[in-house]
């Protein structure tokens, strides 16, 4: 049995399920089209705590998910793969355009910024890294992508996320770079948000 065979069959016992638990169903939709917003609202969050390195790893998941898009735009020009709805009849949940299904954006930018946050908070990473899984899960059931578009996607996400990190701990100059930057918009809000550079700078101090 060829991959392409086995990724069908996995494919189509996952997106059955659509009409063997419809009582999932909404809950698949707000997983598959809608869930993926929590995360940037997550970012959000984390950058206005103003607490240790937060906005180090906001700015690092905003700058892997453009970097993981990127590459993922590059590869579905590359390896250009029809959508499950396209090549198959499905139970399709949530309406999608025609376009590349190799790899899933979603799963990319999922487990992107659940690495990245996964790096600076561990326990915390877990239950994004769970969201993340749902997330790509539902992307299946909903008869959008298959297996190994997610998982592709997944694999994509988490090294891309890593690299970043990896490479703003090693270079002196992309550290600087970031921190700079972060005290140039911390400066700006200090004016609008009187306190906020005092708090800011404490709880720095105390590696929170």
């Amino acid at each position: 049995m060829s991959i392409e065979q086995m990724d069908y069959q996995l494919f189509h016992a996952i997106n059955e399920w659509a009409g063997t638990a419809p009582m999932l169903n909404p809950l698949i939709r707000f997983l598959a089209k809608d869930a993926f917003y929590v995360f940037f609202i997550g970012l959000l969050a984390y950058w206005f705590m103003r607490k240790g390195n937060h906005r180090k790893m906001v700015i690092e998941a905003a700058v892997s998910l453009c970097i993981g898009l990127a590459f993922s735009w590059i590869l579905g020009h590359l390896f250009y793969r029809n959508r499950p709805f396209v090549a198959h009849a499905v139970l399709q949940l949530i309406d999608h355009p025609v376009n590349a299904s190799f790899p899933s954006d979603h799963a990319l930018g999922a487990f992107v910024i659940a690495t990245s946050i996964g790096i600076y908070r561990r326990k915390e990473g877990i239950l994004w890294w769970i969201l993340a899984a749902l997330i790509a899960i539902s992307r299946v059931w909903a008869g959008v992508h298959y297996p190994t578009d997610i998982i592709g996607g997944a694999i994509i996400g988490i090294l891309v996320a890593c690299g970043v990190h990896s490479a703003v701990s090693r270079s002196r100059l992309l550290s600087r770079c970031m921190l700079g930057c972060i005290q140039i918009y911390e400066t700006f809000e200090a004016k609008i948000w009187p306190g906020s550079k005092r708090n800011e700078q404490k709880s720095a101090a105390q590696g929170k």
